[in-house]
């Protein structure tokens, strides 16, 4: 089909622009929904008549044409969530995926043939052994039909670390650098090039041999962003060994469970980090966690412990001789030469644990092959990587995230990767920006949750870094509302840069729905569309497809390269969790929106949503309504129980620094929230938040905020992983306000 670009005025400001005219239907740029025979067409407006109530946090509400900007140019002053964003000529004319045309060619193909398409990419990396053409992929979804079943490349035989870092070195980039590290202070800084980061990884890989791990064994990793950590994960992949990495901000007791749960033969850990101020004793943590672990009949038989004396010296730390073992005093003296240990694509890379319903910790299990190709192709994509960027992702190894997105994902792709080991506000707000200029980093990859605690400080500290080197931004880990959406745009890139807004979890390895900065107009908020092979479908409570414009349960039909296997140990909820809810498609447990061009909107959680009077709201609709509030920083939304609605809303809410607390402001807020979605979202309680409890990853503990707004407060729970533990106390001390 012909594409067409109108430039007309858009009927909102009177600019001239490209409109969105260019788009095809939902339906025919995804075919796959439209193959259903359960599909139908969900009509009406938005609100009271939707009562699935998960719709699009930002969807236009009008059938004027959306504004529109081209990349390089500022956003029109207008809080218009149809705005589009569109690739610059000169930006698509370099972009690896160039044109709508272009996409929708190579997403067919992943669809049409998937066994041919993702053959084609996997050739790209070395097989000791190939699979076989007949058995690319095999699967199951459906549990009415026998056990979940998903295998990639079954039978190929390959290893991750050898294509991560020895393919690079034999390809003559040796000498590339591979990593950068920036430590805690601004003075502290280091670097690894390919052909040093091979050296370290083979000693380490030769050290956890000589005690006994091998190819299937456990190897739990607890360290901060150190470059010991990837090297880590990177040994143990080396030589078949299982890694689970453990966010070294969980307590003792999570710990505890995760190695009660693995059984490994080893824990490698630090015996401290220091985070801004504050010195967080590790190897204490991984003594009392061991201990748990031991009372419950897992005995581990060495802990491997890195100095980091930056933050505590080896006189100053507790040791439990014949079990710890001091990093520096045994690995250098191993050979920086180790054989591969070839793996079946489906043989066990790591397991990931992740929260659940339940108190227990979900064992996700990654597999070889399959997660290989697919992490290294979404990085290599979403980001437009060229091999002249300095990446950085400010996630920590302790999440997918860092998997998929710190280590293997850019490494397989021979990028030169940032890993941070402090904080984005320490020694000021303007660390993030300080440290893009040191390095000259070109694409950035964050949170939201971090974009909205440095938007409290201003432009003040960004203005003063130049930032001239980025190319593309990207965001992660939850829906980005508009508000930081065009913050990060206009004040971090200049209006340069375009916003690679991705949706992925855990489960999936790697992005599932995602702008490809060349290809699509962004729109501020929505994570645009599919990746190669991914089959997303909008469900409502019954399990039927819904076509065009609707709302309801994200669903994917038909299997990636990046899924996982299974739940380690727990084959059963693995089933139940994600493939019972609806009988032939892997559930995420996502609310989402697609709009009337078939962009997607990630709405929250299923079970973050609040069943107000029958009218059943995503909790993320309501918090980015509120960081819309020039006055408000950052929200967060809970649902209570009320005697007349069923559930009420409760909203905690940051203000920006300056502003006091006031009942007109509160008037105000509760308006903004009317307008924007509709009376019945308006919050019934607004709670002032001096901060929000936050882990050490800058995720918002949500359970502790519930039980402040039902005031159950000694059910409270263990408080001690949170960043600022005295934020509970001041919540406490201003719910009657």
């Amino acid at each position: 089909m012909a594409q067409h670009i109108y430039a007309t005025s858009c009927g909102r400001c009177g600019c001239a622009r490209p409109a969105i005219s260019l788009l095809l239907p939902a339906p025919t740029l995804l075919p796959l929904a439209s193959s259903s025979s359960r599909l139908r067409r969900r009509r009406g407006p938005m609100g009271a008549s939707d009562h699935l109530g998960l719709a699009a946090a930002a969807k236009p509400r009008n059938g004027s044409r959306p504004c529109a900007a081209v990349l390089g140019e500022p956003l029109p002053a207008l809080d218009d969530p149809g705005l589009l964003v569109h690739p610059s000529a000169d930006f698509a004319a370099q972009a690896l995926v160039s044109s709508t045309q272009q996409y929708r060619e190579m997403y067919q193909k992943s669809i049409d043939d998937p066994a041919g398409f993702w053959s084609e990419i996997a050739d790209e990396f070395y097989w000791k052994q190939k699979w076989s053409p007949d058995e690319v992929c095999a699967e199951n979804l459906d549990v009415t039909k026998g056990p979940i079943k998903i295998e990639w490349f079954k039978g190929g035989k390959t290893n991750i670390c050898y294509n991560a870092v020895d393919r690079n070195v034999e390809a003559g980039n040796g000498d590339k650098i591979a990593m950068y590290w920036e430590g805690n202070e601004p003075s502290q800084d280091g670097k690894l090039t390919y052909s040093e980061l091979l050296e370290k990884v083979c000693q380490l890989s030769n050290y956890l041999k000589s005690v006994g791990v091998g190819k299937g064994d456990a190897v739990v990793i607890y360290l901060p962003m150190l470059m010991e950590l990837p090297i880590a994960m990177l040994a143990c992949a080396r030589i078949g060994a299982v890694h689970s990495v453990v966010f070294a901000g969980f307590s003792a007791e999570a710990l505890a469970q995760r190695v009660i749960d693995c059984k490994p033969k080893v824990v490698i850990t630090c015996n401290a980090v220091k985070r801004g101020m504050k010195i967080i004793p590790l190897k204490d943590i991984v003594d009392a966690s061991l201990d748990e672990s031991a009372k419950n009949g897992v005995d581990v038989g060495i802990c491997l412990t890195y100095e980091n004396q930056s933050a505590l010296n080896k006189v100053d730390t507790r040791w439990k001789t014949g079990r710890d073992v001091w990093c520096q005093d045994v690995v250098p003296d191993f050979p920086t030469k180790c054989d591969v240990e070839w793996v079946d694509a489906e043989d066990p890379l790591f397991l990931l644990y992740t929260s659940g319903s339940t108190g227990k910790p979900k064992g996700v299990l990654h597999t070889t092959g399959g997660y290989m190709v697919y992490s290294a192709t979404t990085f290599k994509h979403a980001f437009d990587y060229k091999p002249t960027d300095i990446y950085w992702c400010t996630a920590d190894c302790g999440w997918i995230t860092g998997h998929s997105y710190v280590t293997y994902g850019p490494l397989l792709n021979g990028a030169t990767v940032l890993v941070f080991e402090g904080a984005p506000n320490y020694p000021d707000p303007g660390r993030c920006w300080d440290i893009v200029d040191k390095y000259g980093v070109t694409i950035f990859y964050t949170a939201p949750t971090l974009l909205r605690s440095l938007m409290r400080d201003g432009t003040e500290y960004v203005a003063r870094y130049s930032r001239k080197s980025l190319r593309v931004l990207g965001s992660v880990g939850e829906p980005i509302n508009p508000t930081a959406w065009r913050w990060f745009y206009d004040v971090i890139g200049d209006s340069r840069c375009p916003i690679s807004d991705t949706w992925w979890q855990t489960e999936t390895g790697g992005f599932m729905i995602t702008p490809l900065p060349g290809a699509w107009p962004q729109k501020l908020g929505s994570a645009t569309f599919p990746f190669f092979g991914v089959q997303p479908v909008i469900v409502d409570e019954k399990g039927r497809e819904m076509e065009g414009e609707c709302s309801g349960y994200l669903c994917i039909k038909k299997s990636w390269p990046g899924a996982f296997r299974t739940l380690y140990g727990d084959k059963e909820r693995y089933e139940t969790t994600y493939f019972k809810p609806f009988a032939g498609y892997y559930f995420s447990g996502d609310g989402c929106s697609r709009d009337k061009d078939g962009y997607h909107w990630l709405t929250g959680r299923v079970d973050d949503v609040i069943n107000v009077s029958g009218h059943r709201i995503g909790t993320a609709e309501v918090e980015s309504a509120l960081v819309s509030h020039p006055k408000c920083a950052e929200a967060a939304v809970v649902g209570i129980d009320h005697e007349v609605k069923g559930q009420g809303i409760y909203a905690f809410v940051t203000l920006v620094d300056g502003v006091p607390y006031s009942d007109d402001l509160r008037k105000s807020l509760v308006m903004t929230v009317r307008s924007q979605i509709g009376a019945f979202a308006a919050p019934d309680k607004i709670h002032w938040a001096p901060g929000l409890p936050k882990t050490r990853s800058g995720k918002i503990m949500r359970r502790i905020l519930r039980k402040i707004a039902s005031r159950q407060l000694d059910e409270l729970g263990d408080t001690s992983t949170l960043a600022d533990p005295g934020v509970v106390d001041q919540l406490i001390a201003l719910s009657d306000s």
